[in-house]
């Protein structure tokens, strides 16, 4: 009777965070559509009146002053410029000088995927996955194309500032590691040098918690619960991405499209496929989850380094205190009322007493990650000037 109590409570909150999740997610794309739609009418309606000046992405080229170019490299469920229509992950710091970019990543795909496709964002040409990754990862070799680098002139005497938030920053040391390690087919000279500065905003080097909290195993970091909130996200994923609806996936794409999941590729059977969790990235691993739980972070630290000509800054902040012996967040008013429950619940999990620790000595810590307002003018440490929005985040 125990049992059955406690399953229940179990998929009462299971349902009530998949509610919570799947309303804050429409709250977020339905802004996207109406800010569109009310661009579109005003553009239609005064557009006799108002004299619009259409200024172009800023691609291959710097500033008369020199100054290198900004990149901005956004975290899980992360979005670029010109995804959720006019809406900005980094409360529209690309809008404020040309050398900001803010690269459109797969926003649920693996760290070293996204660092592949970062590299050929900047400089062009196909995105090349690797044949041994791709082979062992059971997707294409190649994915998009970028007809222009956003700066093709990168290298040694043209680097780079990263600004990384959360998983971004991991995604950009993998970069660095790779253009260390000349990991790029057709590149025999890039070089760590090519980073002048990595600046991380909450970056989740050592991995999070928050994925054990909502399905990822602690002791087997790779598999999911068979109950649980991502077992919930995965197969949304599949059904969106099999049924591969262009202007649906032109607002928002999760990046798996290197999987060839979609219907027109591969037929119902792809479908069965995923859903089985025979084929795609959940049952492959390749996905960004395993990477941010605390044993992955740790595989993909044993091959990353850091390098004495790049500058190195990692913002960590921290927003929880203890109240009567419990921990909760330090502001309630600056949370969205849809993610209240769901940060209560970050506040009060804790690893299993019965899971092995992750590594000898860990302890847990609870931090909550502000978003912070880049501020463009200074040159070459990056600073920031006020905090934009906050939310809960849980790293170790």
């Amino acid at each position: 009777m125990g049992r059955l109590w406690i399953f229940a409570l179990q998929l009462s909150e299971l349902f009530v965070c998949s509610l919570v999740h799947l309303l804050y997610g429409f709250y977020i794309f339905s802004t996207a559509v109406a800010g569109d739609l009310s661009q579109a009418l005003n553009g239609y309606f005064f557009k006799s009146k108002v004299n619009t000046e259409v200024k172009e992405e800023f691609k291959g080229s710097i500033n008369a002053d020199g100054l290198p170019p900004i990149v901005l490299v956004h975290g899980i469920f992360g979005f670029g410029k010109g995804r959720l229509g006019g809406l900005s992950y980094f409360a529209g710091a690309e809008k404020k000088d040309e050398r900001v970019l803010v690269p459109d990543l797969g926003s649920l795909t693996s760290i070293y995927d996204r660092a592949r496709e970062l590299f050929y964002y900047l400089k062009g040409g196909q995105v090349d996955y690797g044949e041994e990754h791709s082979l062992a990862c059971g997707h294409s070799q190649f994915g998009r194309i970028y007809e222009q680098g956003h700066y093709p002139e990168w290298d040694e005497d043209h680097p780079i500032h990263f600004v990384g938030h959360s998983a971004g920053a991991q995604v950009v040391r993998v970069l660095q590691q790779m253009l260390a390690n000349k990991a790029f087919k057709g590149y025999e000279k890039t070089s760590e040098n090519w980073v002048l500065s990595l600046t991380a905003l909450s970056g989740a080097f050592n991995g999070t918690t928050r994925t054990y909290l909502d399905g990822m195993q602690p002791e087997d970091w790779r598999t999911l619960k068979a109950i649980c909130l991502l077992q919930l996200l995965r197969l949304g994923v599949i059904v969106y991405d099999w049924f591969d609806i262009p202007w649906l996936k032109a607002y928002y794409n999760f990046g798996f499209d290197h999987f060839n999941m979609s219907w027109k590729k591969m037929g119902i059977w792809s479908l069965v496929d995923g859903i089985m969790g025979n084929t795609g990235p959940f049952a492959s691993g390749d996905w960004i989850l395993p990477d941010l739980t605390i044993q992955g972070s740790m595989r993909l630290n044993s091959h990353l380094h850091t390098f004495p000509n790049t500058y190195y800054f990692s913002y960590a902040t921290k927003q929880t205190k203890k109240i009567l012996g419990f921990t909760v967040p330090s502001t309630l008013l600056r949370i969205h009322p849809l993610l209240f429950i769901r940060v209560l619940q970050m506040s009060q999990w804790r690893y299993p007493r019965d899971a092995t620790p992750p590594y000898k000595g860990y302890r847990l810590v609870l931090f909550v990650y502000l978003s912070l307002e880049l501020d463009t003018r200074t040159e070459p440490r990056i600073l920031f000037r006020r905090v934009k929005y906050i939310k809960l985040y849980v790293v170790n």
